[in-house]
């Protein structure tokens, strides 16, 4: 574990009576601006609860945050092209189909729609491209890229709000404003969404959020809806889960238009169907092929999904093949540069080699598998027992084996709606996770639209090894830069 540390923004811990009156006060700024979801505990439609939140911005080095916001467009770029390479994503996941059920029904649709020919060439990918510190702060190392149901940019946007409004409380407003980065992740991914339907170039269109059956995470995407609403009053926002549509009249039409309830939609924005939960009968899958086959516009297309594979992602990890997708050596060094240690678990003299490191020093590595949504990830002690239950079976290639990062530590307090019945919050050695947002929209032979838009901290105590949000293990945080 790093014993390294960064010094927190400001002086703590905080006085009984300061911490108590500021927790009071982030509780209710954060209610009242939409940093909240409903409980999974006592589930109520009317009813919401704070998302867990941290009482400050956590420090995080200027050069470091700026490294990730400047390669967020060579990356946005980098899985554009891998997504429209055939060759490519079905050599880096072949084996996987083989061991992994539900990377096999994704590549499985996607085969079918490009053995058929695609309705609709065009994808909108809103991307995040997640990052921890390593060498006691000095550098930064990419921990994945979402491409699917990439959330929190709602929530991020007002968090470094937040922020600035607690530091002012607590008499540091000057600091607040220069030292907590403006963040207009909101608004880059909805310009995304509103892109992509003007492209559809039908006005009587709609869009379409694909959500879970029951949601927790209501803020976030409602935030979503009303943000389009506000920039652009004449979209109409439509929300179906998989298994309502899988019971409903969904068809396509003369020219592959996806009509749902008789409307012709522009673009399917996924918040849910990255899981097998999202899949409970086989008429989900079908929906989902049949709007792989429409002219709608997906975010994201079924083969920005499977570029987000972690199993593509340690492709990637070679020079060779990065340069295969960049232009020049310069954008592949900058890649390069953010990339950890990518091992792959194949039948191979690499893949043997990947099983010995990982049985014989687990605690430098994270064993993953092709999933999102965390809490998927296997550590310590834990990687030697799964390598050698699976290291002579076919369910290995599945996964991928990453070098761990131990990034430095500091002080914290979490806020959370648990909280309630104690008189105050303990202070935390806390690590943070940065994300830093990206749109980009395009088909095989051009991109229309490659920004990065914004950013997110999400920060756990040092004590945890998954960090979800809406699982209430990390919180919602803001970077404060310094150098």
């Amino acid at each position: 574990m790093n014993t390294c540390r960064l010094e927190p923004c400001v002086q703590l811990p905080l006085s009984k009576e300061l911490l108590k009156d500021s927790v009071d006060k982030a509780k209710d700024w954060a209610l009242m601006h939409g940093i909240s979801m409903r409980s999974k505990k006592n589930f109520n439609k009317d009813h919401v609860q704070i998302l867990p939140v941290t009482l400050l911005p956590s420090s995080f080095p200027r050069q470091s945050f700026l490294t990730a916001k400047n390669v967020q467009t060579l990356l946005n770029e980098l899985i554009h092209k891998v997504a429209y390479d055939k060759e490519f994503l079905t050599s880096s996941l072949k084996s996987t189909v083989k061991a992994d059920p539900f990377t096999a029904k994704l590549f499985h649709i996607y085969e079918t729609v490009h053995e058929k020919g695609f309705s609709q060439n065009i994808s909108l990918g809103l991307l995040r491209s997640d990052y921890l510190l390593h060498d006691a702060g000095r550098q930064i190392k990419q921990v994945e890229i979402n491409t699917v149901a990439t959330s929190f940019a709602a929530l991020a946007t007002i968090t470094s709000e937040y922020h600035k409004y607690i530091l002012g409380e607590l008499g540091y407003m000057k600091e607040a404003c220069k030292q907590i980065p403006e963040n207009n992740a909101l608004v880059g991914f909805c310009k995304g969404l509103i892109l992509a339907w003007e492209l559809y170039n039908n006005l009587e269109a709609v869009i379409l959020f694909i959500v879970e059956d029951v949601t927790y995470n209501i803020s976030d995407q409602r935030l979503h809806e009303f943000q389009i609403r506000q920039l652009y009053p004449k979209i109409k926002i439509i929300r179906k889960s998989l298994t309502s549509l899988a019971s409903e009249e969904v068809k396509l039409g003369p020219n592959k238009e996806l009509i749902v309830s008789n409307m012709v939609v522009a673009v399917v924005y996924y918040r849910s169907g990255y899981e097998p939960e999202a899949y409970p009968t086989e008429k989900e899958w079908d929906v989902r092929l049949l709007i792989e086959c429409s002219r709608a516009i997906k975010c994201p297309s079924v083969q920005y999904h499977l570029a987000g594979t972690k199993k593509v992602q340690q492709s990637l990890a070679q020079s060779s093949v990065l340069k295969k997708f960049l232009k020049d050596d310069a954008s592949v060094t900058k890649v390069q540069e953010i990339f950890t240690g990518l091992y792959t678990l194949d039948f191979s003299d690499d893949g043997e080699k990947t099983i010995k490191m990982g049985i014989n020093e687990p605690n430098k590595f994270v064993l993953k598998p092709q999933r999102e949504g965390g809490g998927n990830n296997v550590y310590n002690e834990n990687i030697r027992t799964w390598l050698n239950t699976m290291k002579e079976s076919q369910e290995r290639t599945a996964w991928i084996l990453m070098d761990r990062i131990y990034p430095p530590l500091q002080k914290n307090y979490l806020v959370r709606a648990t909280e309630e019945s104690k008189d105050s919050i303990d202070i935390s050695d806390v690590i943070t996770e940065l994300g830093i947002y990206g749109v980009i929209i395009g088909n095989n032979n051009e991109i229309m639209l490659n920004e990065q838009v914004g950013h997110i901290l999400r920060t756990k105590s040092a004590s945890e090894d998954e960090g979800g949000i809406v699982a209430g293990v990390g919180a919602l945080d803001s970077p404060y830069l310094i150098n």
